[in-house]
């Protein structure tokens, strides 16, 4: 019986344009590890088995099957509707009538259980929206209506993160209030040389602002950790490094941000 696994699938697909390709067949009672079942799934290609006439030597059931490519001219995430009723594939190959509550939409009609790596990443960056809006009220109270300003573009470019995992966009060079990926590291690497403070810990007594800032960083944080989890593959790599680079350099404004308050800039 013949394994697959993710390191396989690269391989057999590095020199291709894996968008072209919609279908991968293997040979029924072929085994797929999970990493390579998710690396199908990750790029819309279904598994497909088949069977393998007797006279096929061993050696060619072993081999990793060709991927079929298809002359696409409808949407393959839909399959045709049974009797009416829509049809939900899920990350084995298979087919549900109806949607069970303990699963949800991983993209198209693809369902997952509701603790998958990317659902979990999800749910945090939805909790990451909330404590942006949370923060907004905050900041409003205190009239330092700049900073509200700041956050309201932080928040837009959260949920510009949360439509890029979804529909697999990559995120493109980015400016977040006026500064670049680079700028956003140097800042918060040398705030000596920016704000003539050094590298601190959080207190209560450097005021509100700062402690609620402090909540978005390590809430940040949190969710690229949850990125890394989700987009981890077999050897330990990650396939959307854009998104976990994009969320460190977010953790590291909103340092930025608190040497930004305590030094006066978003006083009123």
């Amino acid at each position: 019986m013949a394994v697959i696994t993710e390191s396989e699938l690269r391989k057999h697909f590095r020199n291709q344009n894996m968008k072209e390709i919609a279908v991968y067949e293997a040979a029924a009672g072929t085994i797929l590890t999970p990493s390579a079942k998710s690396f199908l799934t990750d790029h819309q290609i279904e598994l497909r088995y088949v069977r393998v006439p007797e006279n096929t030597t061993e050696a060619a059931v072993t081999e990793p099957a060709k991927e079929v490519k298809l002359q696409i001219t409808k949407n393959l995430d839909v399959e045709p509707a049974t009797e009416g009723k829509k049809r939900f594939r899920t990350l084995y190959g298979g087919f549900l009538e109806t949607k069970p509550e303990h699963m949800t939409h991983l993209y198209g009609n693809m369902l997952v259980f509701k603790d998958h790596p990317r659902i979990l990443f999800r749910g945090k960056l939805d909790s990451l929206e909330t404590k942006l809006l949370e923060a907004q009220i905050s900041c409003h109270k205190l009239n330092m209506t700049k900073l509200v300003e700041d956050l309201e573009e932080i928040l837009q470019f959260v949920r510009k993160i949360v439509r890029c995992e979804v529909l697999s966009e990559s995120i493109e060079e980015f400016h977040l209030l006026g500064m670049t990926p680079k700028e956003l590291r140097e800042q918060s690497h040398f705030p000596k040389k920016y704000f003539g403070l050094e590298h601190f810990q959080p207190s209560y007594d450097m005021g509100e602002a700062v402690v609620v800032i402090n909540a978005l960083r390590t809430m940040t944080r949190e969710t690229e950790l949850l990125a890394y989890q989700a987009f981890k593959q077999e050897h330990g790599s990650a396939e959307r490094e854009d998104i976990i680079r994009t969320l460190n350099r977010l953790s590291s404004l909103f340092w930025i941000i608190m040497f930004r308050i305590r030094v006066g800039q978003y006083n009123s």
